[in-house]
């Protein structure tokens, strides 16, 4: 008997039901009702958790769709729909990490292929390709691919993938994606952003050409700092078949429970990332001014070298900035004497964090090649949260002393 994953019809089963939604709906309201109807059985206007480890069937060989839960969950397919309309993709699949996430993409690679990636990629990115994938006849190069001939010369006849990440975590690079995409499909190579730093209320990789977005959904699309999950969003259904494969091969899924908090997380994004959008440019405004900060990561900045594409890229500039103090000691005196602020890893909660990237997010990259991308030991980074932004100022000011 195929299995239902395998079998005809399913795909469009779940991730191509038709939505009651105007064709014309913007941002906000596929945040709020894309992937998701009324319970038939009740009428709940809330997606259901559908907490189940399997599903009875009517008889052998014919079901309701459902079969076992590592293949199929409403709840996590409702996810997959949501997801997948705002960033405006053809289907989506989630992942119980973003590591989990950006693995899964990594097995449409075969041994003997190379891949071109951001060079301040995030610290579990680099690990996971070259601690991990390395060792299967994979191999990387990490270049500015904000410098559209550094990427022209990083190709190779091999490279099938160019992984970006813009903005960058946490020395804030862009990298212009139209661009940098027809480079890349040149040379008939593949292209995934991981577009966690910007969220798609402020940037849609795939609407400039990408043909595949990854997210933690841990972070902004969550927004609530209590999940951790991932998901990848491609811009063809013919893309989509592997990934699902891969979803139900590999087990690495995201739990109905995750996939409903994550759900309650997008019908707020849009509200969330306003008011991150504010904080984000009033702390970085107020850093800039400060004479114990000698320079401010952020692309609201008009000072910050990609600024106008920001503008152009970007609808709105986030919540995410990092500043540097001069000194180590001085970083660390800066995280150790905030108050409001939580000294944590992670990002793109309500509430704001700040951390140390050299010492946590980044600490296994190597020290030579955090140096080379700028960054310092003396560099500290904010996920600005939704508070009040004059009582975030006042608590930077105090511990900037």
């Amino acid at each position: 008997m195929i299995p239902a994953w395998a079998a005809p019809g399913f795909l469009a089963t779940c991730h191509g039901a038709p939505l009651k939604l105007p064709p014309t709906a913007r941002f906000s309201t596929l945040c709020i009702h894309a992937g998701q109807e009324p319970d038939p059985s009740t009428g709940a206007i809330i997606t259901p958790l559908f907490q189940t480890s399997t599903y009875v069937q009517d008889e052998l060989g014919r079901h309701k769709g459902y079969e076992y839960a590592r293949t199929q969950n409403p709840t996590r397919a409702a996810l997959e729909r949501n997801i997948a309309a705002i960033e405006n993709g053809a289907g989506a699949y989630a992942f119980a990490s973003g590591m989990a996430a950006i693995g899964a993409l990594a097995t449409l690679l075969r041994s003997g292929d190379h891949v071109v990636v951001t060079d301040n990629t995030y610290g579990g990115t680099y690990r996971l390709f070259e601690r991990v994938l390395s060792r299967y006849q994979l191999t990387f190069s990490y270049v500015d691919t904000s410098q559209l001939d550094l990427l022209r010369h990083a190709m190779r006849p091999e490279t099938k993938m160019v992984f970006l990440e813009t903005p960058t975590n946490p020395v804030m690079r862009l990298t212009d994606i139209a661009a940098a995409t027809a480079v890349a499909h040149e040379r008939g190579a593949k292209v995934v952003v991981d577009n966690t730093f910007a969220s798609p209320c402020l940037q849609r990789p795939l609407d400039l050409g990408a043909d595949y977005v990854v997210h933690s959904t841990t972070k902004y699309l969550n927004g609530h700092s209590d999940s951790v999950g991932g998901i990848v969003v491609a811009k063809r259904a013919a893309d989509l078949e592997w990934l699902q494969f891969i979803q139900n091969a590999e087990g690495a899924i995201l739990s109905p429970f995750d996939s409903w908090l994550v759900l309650r997380g997008t019908k707020t994004l849009a509200l969330r990332m306003a008011q991150h959008n504010i904080n984000g440019l009033a702390l970085a405004e107020f850093l800039a001014g400060h004479p114990g900060v000698t320079s401010v990561l952020y692309p609201g900045l008009p000072t910050h070298p990609q600024y106008e594409l920001a503008r152009r890229q970007m609808r709105g500039f986030g919540g995410m900035l990092s500043f540097d103090v001069g000194t180590f000691e001085n970083a660390r005196r800066v995280c150790n004497r905030v108050k409001l602020m939580a000294l944590a890893e992670s990002l793109g909660g309500v509430e704001t964090l700040i951390c140390h990237p050299a010492s946590m997010t980044h600490a296994s990259v190597p020290p030579e090649q955090r140096a080379a991308i700028g960054l310092t030991d003396s560099l500290v980074r904010i996920s600005a949260g939704v508070e009040d932004p004059e009582d975030l100022i006042d608590d930077l000011k105090q511990a900037l002393g």
